[in-house]
């Protein structure tokens, strides 16, 4: 019998973890061809997570958990667990009950059907209409500038075949862009629309400095777009300063007497150039930093320990 790895990161999930495990175990129980197991890691959960995966795992040894030492954030941890499914079809979900488990029973026909890469694709959310927009402005602007065709409103949602995976464990990425590193792998992707339901339970664990953390690293891993950007506007700023400079001097020459020259002027084009450097020494960083993790090459999460494994 083939295998399917269901795999969820989880951090402070308390309230959500029991009826996650209720409702796959329920899709689960409609295609008894196949043999189960559910991989969770927990990213050093400070509630009482752990003692809710401790039971369930106890209860049902096809349940498999990973403590981790520490909070490894939220790109590398729930990574790390995909790479530890080895069943013929991986199945990703968050354990905050907004990607619904019942669409499963959607992945599976088309992975069966021969698709390697099935997506649920956010077309819909019951979020903020606003945060909504930001987020689909931010995908479609990654898109057009990525090197690759990146899948939009892809949430890491869906289901992967065992090639997909050993392609990511070959790949040893100390901080990888899923998402990317998918349309990178240039599989044929089936695309399965859904309604992200809005949290009922918990706190989300996105703030600002995370959203922009994965924002950044999906422009620093699919596109040079902004460096070359960088050096074009400052090629024109610069030819444009000199000739605002050469029409000063040309006009004060001409109108010696009546042509003040003014402080504005120098003073609003000294704060433009200065903001424009520091706009791109920032986005330079960025690839910078990129580049400095992919070296340092530390470990994506270390263990403290497994069950049922």
């Amino acid at each position: 019998m083939k295998t399917i790895s269901v795999v969820s990161g989880c951090f402070n999930e308390e309230a959500n973890l029991e009826e996650l495990v209720r409702r796959v175990w329920a899709v689960a129980s409609k295609f008894p061809d196949y043999d189960w197991e559910y991989i969770f890691i927990d990213n050093c959960s400070t509630d009482g997570s752990q003692a809710i995966l401790r039971r369930l795992a106890a209860g049902d040894k096809r349940i498999k958990v990973i403590f981790n030492t520490r909070n490894f954030g939220h790109i590398r941890s729930p990574y790390y667990g995909m790479l530890q499914a080895h069943g013929d079809a991986l199945i990703y979900l968050a354990s905050d009950l907004q990607d619904p488990p019942e669409y499963i029973e959607k992945f599976i026909p088309q992975w069966e059907a021969g698709f390697k890469v099935v997506a649920a694709i956010k077309e819909q959310s019951e979020e903020s209409p606003l945060f909504f927009l930001v987020r689909r402005a931010y995908y479609h602007l990654v898109s057009r500038l990525a090197d690759v065709d990146l899948l939009k409103n892809f949430t890491g949602f869906g289901l992967y075949d065992r090639v997909v995976v050993d392609h990511l464990r070959n790949l040893d990425d100390p901080y990888p862009y899923h998402r990317g590193i998918i349309s990178e792998l240039g599989y044929p992707v089936a695309k399965i629309p859904f309604i992200q339901p809005r949290r009922k339970r918990g706190f989300s664990k996105n703030n600002l400095y995370t959203l922009y953390d994965m924002a950044m690293l999906g422009f620093t891993n699919h596109t040079k777009v902004p460096l070359r950007l960088a050096m074009l506007v400052g090629f024109v700023t610069a030819i444009l300063s000199f000739l605002t400079g050469m029409a000063y001097f040309v006009l004060k020459l001409l109108y010696w007497n009546s042509f003040a020259m003014g402080q504005a002027p120098l003073v609003v084009g000294l704060f433009f150039l200065g903001s424009v450097q520091l706009l791109f020494i920032g986005i330079l960083g960025e690839y910078v930093g990129a580049v400095h993790t992919k070296l340092t090459r530390r470990p994506l999460v270390v263990e403290r320990e497994r069950l049922n494994f």
